[in-house]
């Protein structure tokens, strides 16, 4: 652990970053893309093309919630009490969207990884520089997540039945399971 990071000045109405919240979704998010992975995959198997991506998607979702749960132990941050909750809701995704074939699964990883693109630029914004540590986290594990977007998008998201719907309701979803993992 580097230490808590410098005292801020902040104008006067600006509020104060919480980045225990910020790392108590980050993780959640993290864990519930693991869960979402692990039910496409026990749906698709390896008997199809996509199976491989999703699986090399998931491994790095493995690797982006070890890193947060990490760094939640250095920093004293509780995980979401809603763990249990993503722990079911994520796996009934992957494998609700994987029933519905491989462009619904990867329409899944658009819909979320856009959310989660906008996520991380807005806690960018609100870091500024004041915390390095978590910054370059977050600023990497971006990357990937849209690398997984663009993977998504190439391998026929868009093709997905009802993908207006279909994406709209996934991202919302998110921003919901966004919004409660930050509080609870």
């Amino acid at each position: 652990m580097s230490g808590p990071a410098p005292h801020i000045v902040r104008r006067p109405g600006e509020r104060a970053v919480d980045r225990k919240a910020m790392l108590r979704v980050d993780q959640a998010g993290e864990y519930g893309a693991t869960r979402i992975y692990a039910g496409q995959l026990a749906v698709l198997g390896n008997r199809h093309p996509s199976s491989r991506l999703i699986a090399s998607m998931a491994t790095q979702e493995e690797r982006h919630r070890k890193h947060f749960d990490a760094m939640l132990a250095e920093r004293g941050v509780r995980p979401t009490l809603l763990q249990p909750i993503w722990h079911v809701a994520g796996y009934a995704l992957g494998a609700a969207t994987a029933l519905l074939g491989p462009e619904a699964a990867m329409a899944c990883t658009s819909a979320i990884e856009t959310e989660i693109d906008r996520h991380y630029s807005h806690q960018l914004e609100e870091l500024g520089d004041s915390d390095p540590e978590l910054s370059e986290a977050i600023a990497d594990f971006q990357a990937e997540e849209v690398e997984h977007l663009n993977t998504a998008m190439a391998e026929g998201a868009e093709r997905a039945p009802a993908y207006p719907l279909l994406s709209g309701l996934i991202r919302a979803g998110c921003r919901a399971a966004i919004a409660l993992s930050q509080r609870i």
